[in-house]
C-alpha cells in the first residue's frame, strides 16, 4: 500500500480540528496570573494531544492511533459523567474511530510507514 487511507486522513484531520477548536475555546478561560487554578491548562494539554496525534497519524506513526484511542476513550469516561447522550456520542466516536483506524487498509499503512522509517 503506497498511500494513505482515505479513512486515516480524515479521523486524522478530526483530531487536528478538535484540538485546534478546544484549544482556542479553552485559552479564553485562561488566566496568566493564576494560570493553575482550574484545569485549564490541563484541558489545553489534552487538546495539545489531539493535534499530536492527528499530525502524526498523518505522517504514519503507529503510536499516534493508539494515543488517538486513549485521548477520545479519556474523553468517553469524561462525557460519561456529564450526560448520556454526550457519553453515547464519544462512545460512538471511539467505536466508529477504533473501527477506521485499526482496518485491514489502515494496519498496513502504519506497519508500511514504521517499517521505511527504520530501514532509513
Amino acid at each position: 500500500m503506497k498511500r494513505r487511507p482515505i479513512s486515516v486522513t480524515i479521523v486524522s484531520w478530526i483530531y487536528i480540528v478538535a484540538g485546534i477548536g478546544g484549544i482556542a475555546a479553552h485559552a479564553t478561560e485562561l488566566d496568566v496570573r493564576h494560570p493553575f487554578s482550574n484545569d485549564v491548562v490541563l484541558a489545553l494539554i489534552v487538546r495539545l494531544l489531539a493535534i499530536v496525534a492527528g499530525v502524526f497519524m498523518l505522517r504514519g506513526a503507529n503510536w499516534a492511533r493508539f494515543l488517538a484511542i486513549v485521548w477520545i476513550a479519556f474523553h468517553v469516561v469524561l462525557s460519561a459523567f456529564h450526560s448520556f447522550p454526550s457519553g453515547a456520542f464519544h462512545a460512538l466516536l471511539l467505536a466508529v474511530f477504533t473501527y477506521f483506524l485499526f482496518r485491514r487498509q489502515s494496519n498496513a499503512y502504519f506497519s508500511r510507514e514504521r517499517a521505511e522509517l527504520n530501514r532509513v
